[in-house]
């Protein structure tokens, strides 16, 4: 057939297919081919699609992720030990989406001989027969393997060869994993193949040259940190089809820098499980080059469950707050930035632990904020989450199980003030029992205010002139548990009143390359974002900040 290239086309393929082919679906090491399709993990909430080249015979490869943001070049073929590189669009203090390309050499300790297939290796495989796959007459082969307690079952279907297409196409493969040790599955990934193209001549060299507009650098980072950024992270399908044990050695560095202990074999294989899924998605998320940047955190090993114990924000209905009164001075005296912390008026950022206990954050810091202005910038008093806890059950809250900050602060103004942290005692992380008439008041509250539903400008202003605000969000969505740095921009945000389960303090606002922002202190420790801090997107009021807003004046 000459160098031309045989393309099958997944869809047309199914009026052609008559009988299954009995052999085994084995691609050759030298074969040549390229192939589209998408990686789907659903446990990680991630889809990701993807192009690929494979030159087994030339030594080289490429995978091309999320449609050209990201770019991946195994070259074998390259100096004793091979090469990696990397082509992504790098963003700086100078330059905004600059395409740029790192690179990595093999070493005799760590060569990088090694080239990227998207096929599965099938020796052990069993073919099972003829099957259906959406309409298509496949072949669908099956290995099925135990480690111990883990029982884990390979799936592909794959089209076999005809007399218009002399070679075997991949359509579908699936991995299922299930755990006899904690009782459930515990990973789960597919990659559909949309188009397969063979080259019978070798793909052409010029697929493979990064171009000259991108001079490669060295990967940052040093030594096995470099190549881990080009192996692993960059590279999903080497994760899933290769199993390096990077997973495994990650998850080891990740017990160790968050101290994590667990209780039994099981519960580490779970805590595992859960990692390896937040490990993937952080990474996907990465490749896509949005307006922020996500990073394994000390959340990682946690369910979505227990992650959703983390936000105890629970809207109710309408309260008895005062509305917002903007003046033409207060809009006067509104600057384009404002950062309440460089002015004193924000204490350290705390760790609320697995209770949904962010209300009383959310009302203890406000407080915090407005009497450290009312006595005149002199001063700072920590005030007591764990009082708001224990104490204001008899106005609607529900302690670790939620609440709502209009109702700490109708219980502050009913029982004389909220007391400071240093006389009620440690936050325990868990309900306790009221001991409020111990304790020493730290503030007496006047009022509270209800910042205009919706409006960005009264947000704004009310944080320039009163103070660190208390707002909700929707933080409801794993981009957030593992937010890094950036503006945080989420599509699937909601803004409603019911959309909102989490709540956070406005301690500024402000603009960063164009993009207006938020500047959002959070209560799940200096672990998670920049420091325990995020800035979150104005941008149609994204996640809800403005729209549920509240302030208190201080009771002097």
């Amino acid at each position: 057939m000459g160098s031309h290239a045989v393309t099958a086309s997944l869809c047309f393929l199914a009026s052609l297919i008559l009988c299954a082919s009995l052999d085994a679906p084995l691609w050759s090491t030298d074969i040549a081919y390229e192939a589209t399709g998408t990686i789907e993990m659903p446990y990680s909430e991630i889809v990701e699609p993807f192009r690929a080249y494979y030159d087994g015979k030339n030594r080289r490869s490429l995978q091309v992720y999320y449609d050209g943001l990201n770019y991946i070049y195994q070259r074998a073929d390259q100096t004793p030990y091979g090469a990696l590189y990397k082509v992504v669009p790098e963003t700086t203090e100078t330059t905004m989406n600059e395409m740029k390309c790192f690179g990595a050499n093999g070493t005799s300790d760590e060569p990088m001989t090694s080239i990227q297939s998207v096929l599965p290796a099938t020796d052990n495989f069993t073919n099972m027969g003829p099957d259906s796959y959406e309409g298509l007459a496949c072949d669908r082969y099956v290995m099925k393997e135990t480690n111990g307690y883990k029982r884990n079952t390979y799936t592909l279907f794959v089209l076999p060869p005809t007399e218009e297409m002399p070679f075997k196409v991949p359509v579908y493969f699936e991995f299922v994993g299930y755990d006899n040790l904690f009782g459930s599955h515990y990973d789960k990934y597919v990659i559909k193949y949309v188009t397969f193209k063979v080259y019978e001549d070798g793909i052409p060299e010029k697929v493979f040259e990064i171009s000259s507009s991108y001079p490669c650098e060295m990967f940052p980072g040093p030594g096995v940190e470099a190549d881990f950024g080009l192996r692993t992270a960059s590279n999903p399908i080497g994760e899933l089809l290769t199993n390096t044990g990077e997973v495994d050695r990650q998850f080891d560095k990740f017990k160790s820098v968050h101290g994590k202990e667990y209780a039994n074999a099981a519960e580490h294989e779970q805590r595992k499980s859960h990692f390896r899924h937040n490990y993937r998605f952080v990474h996907s998320t990465n490749r896509r080059h949005l307006s922020y940047n996500v990073a394994v955190n000390h959340l990682a090993d946690l369910s979505d469950e227990e992650r959703t114990k983390m936000r105890g924000y629970r809207y109710t209905r309408d309260n008895n707050g005062l509305p917002f009164e903007m003046t033409d001075e207060m809009v006067t005296a509104t600057p384009d930035t404002m950062d309440w912390r460089i002015f004193g008026a924000v204490t350290r950022v705390k760790d609320q632990g697995i209770c949904g206990s962010c209300w009383s954050f959310g009302t203890s810091e406000s407080i915090e904020g407005a009497l450290f202005l009312a006595n005149n910038s002199t001063f700072m008093t920590p005030l007591s989450q764990q009082n708001l806890i224990d104490c204001t059950w008899g106005y609607g809250n529900n302690g670790c199980d939620g609440g709502e900050e209009w109702r700490a602060y109708e219980w502050i103004m009913k029982h004389g003030g909220i007391a400071t942290s240093d006389s009620y005692g440690q936050y325990l992380m868990a309900d306790g029992e009221c001991h409020f008439a111990n304790a020493t008041v730290g503030a007496r509250l006047a009022s509270y205010v209800n910042v205009t539903s919706g409006s960005q400008s009264a947000l704004q202003t009310a944080i320039a002139t009163k103070g660190p605000v208390a707002v909700n969000i929707d933080a409801s969505h794993r981009s957030f548990s593992f937010y890094s740095s950036g503006v945080y921009f989420e599509p699937e945000c909601g803004n409603g009143m019911d959309d909102l389960d989490h709540s956070v303090l406005a301690v500024g606002y402000g603009t960063i390359n164009g993009e207006a922002y938020w500047l959002i202190k959070n209560s799940w420790s200096t672990y998670w974002g920049n420091n325990g801090y995020t800035l979150m997107s104005q941008k149609d009021n994204n996640c809800g900040v403005a729209t549920n807003p509240t302030y208190v004046n201080i009771k002097m």
